[in-house]
């Protein structure tokens, strides 16, 4: 018999370029217009200056995504591979954003006294640093990936990309749609039909392209006849001046590495996005072996880190991470081609600009459907590829992303506060000292400051802090739990007890649950030499009996009850070492 030429392009190449490219593009233009419209960043400078290097990442990351597909089918013989995706980490898009290049600019601005212009270089500077240590970091991961998902059972790892998949990346883009109703039921109704239900169109025409060629035209007919509803959305900047930017290319004189001392201080926040784009790598290739396509887990996390590394060395802001959509991507039909087609498109859009036309022409309602589709996919094909006595541990998983989801809404909020609290302050402290009412208008601006930095008052701000706790490396807290619920499951009691420890010590330092804005890592305490004494590490007022340490004596006293039932439990019921048993039990 003769060995069949693998087919690394197919008709549902053109679907999944659409839901990897426009996801990407989205998020690039997310960054710019967060920036601009919360801290009044110069919008372009992001343009000209950040937008190349965070797009090359991209086309790095995918085009090895892309060789890597085209081994894996020469290697096994199959026609049916699927590349894994690559693109923009969008929680740390918010992360990057609110809590390393919004609050620099600020510190420029009104601490270091720099004008606009340069308050804007130091920023990108901090940027650039900041991404390149997450490559680094990333790199010191790669060699231990593949290990840590032969160790973690299948149910923890599926179950947080589940929790990522159902609530952020389902959620979120549905919301979005509805923003024009008519317009996004009609794209997410084409989608539902032709990617869930399979139901095919005339001549194989893409759902994907359908929905954004029949949904669009809605729009468009709307916007025309002054019926669309909501006012048609604004564009941050003008597209014309993204196009062939050049001043990027000053990231090569290296003047960046004057700031790297500056950068370490919001290592703790940038550190626990890289660790989560590990984990969600790990969690990647676990979704694409269930779906038939083994890739190894050392040589994706490698990729992902040294494509994060060059967007930092050209200039980029946002760190690369393996998409969570290759079951969804292999659905459609892709194969490879997708993922080429997303590099050549997303890379040449940041260098040569033309993303800022594709995002004024193209309504996000028609669009985002897509994730839609992609975020249920994932979370299905999560439950499929889990044994069914698991699916509780699954589920579980899913209950820290909810916390995060709330905390996008707030952060965003805080956000909004975090820029006007600084012009307000400045324009107070600028006043004469006998203005009338000088009084109240210090004590109003140091109100907004404290709002933002997420000091939020009485029973909500108890609330919000206990939702901020839980949030905190909600990736990693969903990961440990199911995989904890996993084995309770399997009566491994003492390995359950031994992922709660885990999580003490993780919380201890942060690593989850972190009750501070911008979820840092931290040292809970320290010697002061000045003061001759150890210290805590400072804590919101709202986080009294959701501390550290409190939380580490939760998980504790959780292993300890786990410890005595293994040792004092009465002779087990049913037996649960198979799904068949399981669900005869249940």
């Amino acid at each position: 018999m003769t060995k069949k030429t693998p087919t690394w392009a197919a008709a549902g190449d053109v679907n999944a370029f659409f839901g990897l490219m426009l996801d990407n593009i989205a998020d690039l233009l997310l960054t710019i217009g967060l920036l601009a419209t919360v801290f009044d960043f110069p919008t372009n400078f992001a343009i000209s200056h950040m937008a190349p290097g965070t797009a090359i990442g991209v086309l790095v990351g995918d085009l090895a995504f892309f060789v890597m597909a085209l081994a894996l089918a020469r290697r096994t013989g199959r026609n049916d591979v699927t590349a894994m995706p690559l693109g923009l980490d969008t929680p740390s898009t918010f992360g990057m954003v609110f809590f390393v290049l919004g609050p620099a600019f600020i510190h420029a601005q009104h601490i270091l006294q720099l004008g606009d212009t340069e308050a804007a270089v130091y920023t990108w500077h901090i940027g650039i640093c900041s991404i390149v240590l997450s490559g680094i970091f990333k790199v010191l991961c790669a060699f231990g990936s593949g290990w840590i998902r032969k160790f973690l059972p299948r149910a923890g790892l599926l179950g947080s990309l589940a929790a990522v998949a159902l609530v952020l990346i389902s959620f979120l883009p549905f919301v979005e749609s509805l923003h024009y109703p008519v317009v996004g039921m009609t794209a997410l109704a084409i989608i539902l039909t032709t990617l869930v239900a399979r139901i095919g169109l005339p001549k194989q025409i893409p759902g994907a392209l359908a929905a954004l060629l029949i949904a669009g035209t809605i729009y468009y007919i709307m916007n025309g006849l002054g019926i669309l509803g909501a006012a048609k959305e604004e564009m941050p900047f003008n597209p014309h001046e993204g196009l062939l930017p050049t001043d990027w290319l000053a990231v090569f004189r290296f003047g960046w590495l004057a700031q790297m001392g500056d950068a370490l201080n919001y290592l703790p926040v940038v550190i626990p996005f890289a660790l989560g784009t590990v984990i969600g790598g790990i969690d990647c290739v676990e979704s694409a072996a269930a779906v038939g396509d083994e890739y190894d887990t050392d040589r994706i996390i490698l990729v992902e880190a040294i494509a994060t590394l060059i967007a930092g060395l050209c200039g980029g802001v946002i760190q690369t991470t393996p998409y969570i959509g290759h079951p969804a991507y292999k659905a459609m039909g892709g194969r490879s081609a997708y993922v080429l087609a997303t590099a050549l498109f997303v890379g040449g859009a940041g260098v040569i600009g033309y993303f800022g036309y594709l995002y004024w022409l193209v309504p996000k309602s028609t669009v985002f459907p897509i994730l839609v589709f992609i975020g249920l996919e994932i979370t299905a094909q999560s439950f499929l590829a889990t044994t069914k006595k698991h699916y509780a541990a699954v589920s579980l998983a899913c209950v820290p992303a909810l916390a995060a989801l709330v905390l996008v809404f707030v952060d965003d909020a805080q956000g909004q506060y975090m820029g006007q609290a600084a012009q307000l302050t400045a324009a107070v402290e600028a006043l004469p000292p006998d203005t009338e009412g000088l009084d109240k208008l210090k004590a109003s601006a140091e109100t907004i400051q404290s709002i933002s930095q997420g000091n939020f008052f009485g029973p909500l701000g108890v609330k919000l802090q206990t939702l901020r706790m839980l949030s905190g490396g909600f990736i990693l807290t969903s990961l440990m739990w199911a995989s904890a619920l996993a084995m309770i499951i399997d009566r491994r009691l003492l390995t359950a007890a031994g992922f709660f420890v885990v999580c003490g010590v993780f919380s201890l330092f942060g690593v989850i649950h972190s009750p501070l804005p911008g979820s840092p890592v931290f040292l809970p305490f320290w010697y002061d030499g000045s003061l001759g004494q150890w210290v805590w590490h400072p804590m919101p007022d709202m986080a009294a009996g959701q501390t550290p340490i409190y939380m580490l004596a939760a998980y504790l006293s959780a292993a300890a009850v786990l410890v005595a039932f293994h040792y004092c439990r009465a002779e087990d019921g049913p037996s649960t070492e198979s799904s068949d048993d399981w669900e005869e039990t249940t």
